[in-house]
């Protein structure tokens, strides 16, 4: 039997479990789920040594697969990392099930009663790089949201999204859930994606998370609905009314705080008004922290040390401590720069003209706009969604932060008592 042959027959196998697993898991009780992450809580508790050894073993590896300093952030796990894993569950946990929810009701005048009602979307591929703690995020979002979850993690996590996967697969059937409600791709060959892809029968929507060219590749391939985002170029706009001390703590934080995230800025823009004054106090703070300054004209003339940006500097993502800046002629010339070179992702105001954010949140057209604050806040845990399995800069058919809500979808169920249409 040939290499290709085997791989089709070993995602086929599995897509269909997760087919048999989803159509448990619609009647399912929330006590179950419940049961099944406060089991996987104690697991992850008790068996941190091994998850800590796992990972140990794919750090070693990470050079030999090439990995920038900030991917190499993204799959490290430290004791602290851990704990938020914890916490992340716990949240989730506390937060209402929705399967079920009766989201409308109307009664008609012939005594029907109409109800929407939330239900999962049944069988989710999901597929990701570097980040271990991604591996339980999604499997606790979709279980608990009625979904079964194929994982496909990246080859450089292969041992820590094993060791997290073991864990919670154990714990299934403990809780009364379908065993393969969750299950990992473990070999790390890139054709099985292809197949999964392939699958709009059995898999109902995919979910990519990682970098430009693997979301690209699924976008092309894929014949059922994703949920993405590209690319998070984000920026932080300071007006002429800012605060300028929040805005340096803003524009610090929104970029350093975690630099190799999608949330992260990656672009400044300073209205001409204030740049002479407040572009050299940032820049200094910035270049204490490490980030290399690439800037327009104008801001090289304000500022010694920024070196000239290209075109592509205002459209990339850098993931890394460096950050493109530009000095602009007032709020619409702001918005036409980020409608021109960002990503829909995360974009930031600092002003205290009331009139100036209400502006700028109506004609920015992002997945999220943040006023007097850092970008580092469009995050599901810190929108009070428990965790995410990703950020969508889609309109359709979810948008932003994708927690358990976004994991489901609706159907109509009537209730009557004999009525004949006429």
């Amino acid at each position: 039997m040939s290499e290709i042959t085997e791989i089709a027959q070993y995602t086929q196998a599995m897509a269909e479990r997760a087919v048999l697993a989803s159509r448990e898991l619609r009647i399912s009780q929330g006590g179950q789920k419940l049961k099944w992450l406060l089991a996987c809580i104690r697991a992850i508790k008790d068996k941190q040594e091994e998850l800590l050894a796992a990972n140990k073993l794919d750090l070693e590896k990470a050079p030999s697969f090439g990995l920038s300093e900030s991917m190499i952030d993204r799959l490290t796990l430290t004791p602290s990392r851990m704990a938020s894993i914890i916490k992340s569950l716990e949240g989730i946990m506390t937060l209402p099930d929705p399967m079920g929810e009766i989201i409308e009701a109307n009664v008609r005048p012939n005594g029907l009663l109409v109800t929407k009602v939330r239900v999962p979307l049944g069988v989710v591929f999901f597929i990701y790089e570097s980040r271990p703690n991604v591996t339980v995020d999604a499997a606790a979002l979709c279980v608990k949201s009625g979904n079964a979850v194929i994982l496909r993690g990246g080859k450089e996590a292969i041992h820590t999204n094993l060791a997290f996967y073991k864990i919670m697969k154990n714990c299934l059937a403990g809780a009364g859930l379908p065993e393969h409600a969750v299950q990992l791709v473990e070999t790390t060959d890139r054709q099985a994606v292809g197949h999964f892809l392939k699958m709009r029968d059995q898999i109902d929507v995919t979910i990519p998370r990682g970098g430009k060219s693997l979301i690209e590749r699924v976008v092309a391939e894929a014949t059922m609905p994703v949920i993405k985002h590209f690319d998070g170029v984000c920026h932080v706009y300071i007006h002429e009314r800012a605060d300028q001390e929040k805005a340096r703590s803003i524009v610090v934080n929104s970029k350093c705080q975690r630099t190799g995230v999608c949330n992260a800025a990656e672009s400044l823009l300073v209205d001409a008004a204030i740049a002479e004054q407040f572009l050299p106090m940032v820049a200094s703070d910035l270049m204490e922290q490490g980030v290399e300054l690439r800037g327009c004209e104008r801001s090289c003339q304000l500022v010694k040390g920024i070196i000239p940006a290209t075109e592509e500097d205002f459209r990339t993502e850098y993931l890394a401590l460096k950050m493109s800046v530009k000095v602009v002629d007032g709020l619409e010339k702001a918005v036409a720069h980020i409608e021109e070179y960002g990503s829909r992702h995360t974009d930031a105001i600092v002003t205290n003209d009331l009139s100036a954010s209400r502006q700028f949140a109506a004609m920015v057209d992002s997945a999220a706009v943040i006023l007097n604050a850092s970008t580092r806040f469009n995050d599901g845990g810190e929108f009070g969604f428990g965790a995410e399995i990703g950020i969508s800069t889609d309109k359709f058919h979810a948008r932003g932060p994708c927690g358990l809500k976004e994991l489901t979808s609706y159907k109509y169920i009537v209730y009557g008592d004999g009525q004949i249409r006429e």
